[in-house]
């Protein structure tokens, strides 16, 4: 098994020494696009063997939700690939120039990190969407996608491999792993070193932690998305109801989902029952503390300590009242995971306070944190949420996923 993966290591790293044209890269972007429209019949084929099977070993329904496709998904998935190709190309870009006293004209310049390691499960999205964003990039990618999916990702892939073919295009910059084997996942994590440059997880926390605490290889990304919206006494009624129900009930099950509801003191008598109620209609369960017990009016959960830990990703939230800005945002420095966490109010300078305190890799105002996401942010995708104090943060789209180098030059310059 470690000379299986040492040759794909070779191979991946072998393919991106060439590095390819812009012209190019689109061209098979756009093939594949046409590949998964042209073969929507046989993946979707392929996505039921993965779903008898997920059935089976009785996979979690919101789990089977993201595994399987249908011809609206798969429309999707090939609308972001044409949305990608159509993105500047981020390589070779020149960030910042400048002359020095010494005579030296200096540039830094973006360049393929290298070999991109994507360890993930239950979305088969993402062996197509990673993989754009990665080749696009400049990067080859090594697929490690779970046993649930692997009938589904293997049809992605081998067409992706196929628009490389018809390119004259290395197909080992997109290589998929179809083995079953665990161990395979701790051979990327342990022995790679010299083939792979950074790791990306994409799955449960169980899989995220496992990579974070074994992974030798430095890693992009995070392990839960505990997301929080506080609203400020200076709030407007309306705006929290839209943007608080939005924030966690528009998808419980993504990494943007707000998990947490802070509420100043002073509105909780007006706010928490017009806010709450439309929460609890629509299918939420309420953890609540107990000065909120005293004025809402719905079904309320007692909340613990542990609630404030918990990132629910199903129709659940817990809420706190809080006394001022400081205590929430000390309640989010406290518990938050870094990822999202967005104010609501009208008072703009309790929310500059807010923005530049708190201390989440995104920061919002007047915002569902279901924004959370690279599409949104015009990135055309991404390949996880980063909630790493080291750039990159936030999304990780096409331009996180270059690094650079400094191009030096002079007229025959040399020190003293």
């Amino acid at each position: 098994m470690n000379n299986y993966m040492k040759l794909i290591g070779i191979k991946a790293k072998k393919s991106c020494e060439n590095r390819l044209n812009t012209k190019k890269k689109n061209l098979v972007l756009n093939d594949y696009a046409k590949l998964l429209d042209k073969e929507k019949k046989f993946i979707i084929r392929e996505n039921l063997k993965d779903i008898k099977f997920a059935k089976k070993i009785k996979l979690k329904e919101n789990l089977i939700n993201r595994l399987q496709l249908n011809r609206e998904k798969l429309n999707n998935i090939k609308n972001s690939i044409k949305k990608i190709a159509k993105l500047k190309d981020p390589v070779n870009n020149t960030l910042e120039k400048w002359k020095r006293p010494n005579g030296l004209t200096i540039s830094r310049i973006t360049i393929p990190i290298g070999v991109i390691g994507v360890i993930y499960e239950s979305r088969p999205n993402v062996t197509s969407d990673v993989a754009s964003l990665c080749f696009k990039s400049g990067n080859a990618v090594i697929l490690k996608g779970g046993s649930e999916a692997l009938n589904t990702n293997k049809a992605l892939a081998k067409l992706f491999r196929k628009a490389l073919k018809k390119n004259k295009v290395d197909e080992n910059f997109i290589q998929f792993i179809d083995s079953k084997q665990k161990k395979i996942v701790d051979i990327m994590l342990s022995k790679m070193r010299d083939y792979i440059d950074v790791i990306i997880p994409r799955g449960g926390k169980g899989l995220v932690k496992k990579v974070q605490e074994f992974s030798k290889i430095p890693i992009i990304g995070h392990l839960e998305g505990l997301c929080h919206t506080y609203i400020d006494k200076d709030a407007g009624l309306k705006m929290a109801i839209e943007v608080v129900h939005n924030a966690k009930l528009r998808n419980t099950s993504i990494c943007g989902a707000t998990e947490t509801i802070l509420m100043h003191k002073n509105i909780v008598k007006k706010f928490s029952n017009p806010i709450l109620q439309k929460l609890e209609k629509n299918g939420c369960k309420i953890f609540g503390d107990k000065i909120l017990k005293k004025y809402y009016k719905g079904r309320l959960f007692p909340a613990t300590e542990k609630d404030w830990k918990t990132e629910y990703l199903t129709s659940a939230v817990s809420v706190k009242i809080i006394n001022n800005l400081n205590e929430a945002i000390n309640h989010i420095n406290k518990y938050g995971t870094m990822h999202t966490d967005s104010i609501i109010t009208n008072n703009r300078k309790t929310a500059e306070n807010f923005l530049k305190n708190v201390k989440s890799s995104i920061a919002m105002h007047n915002t569902s944190t279901q924004f959370a996401d690279g599409g949104e942010f015009g990135f055309g995708g991404e390949v996880g949420i980063s909630t790493n104090t080291l750039p990159p943060r936030g999304p990780v789209g096409l331009n996180q996923l270059v690094s650079y180098k400094y191009h030096v030059t002079s007229k025959g310059k040399t020190r003293k």
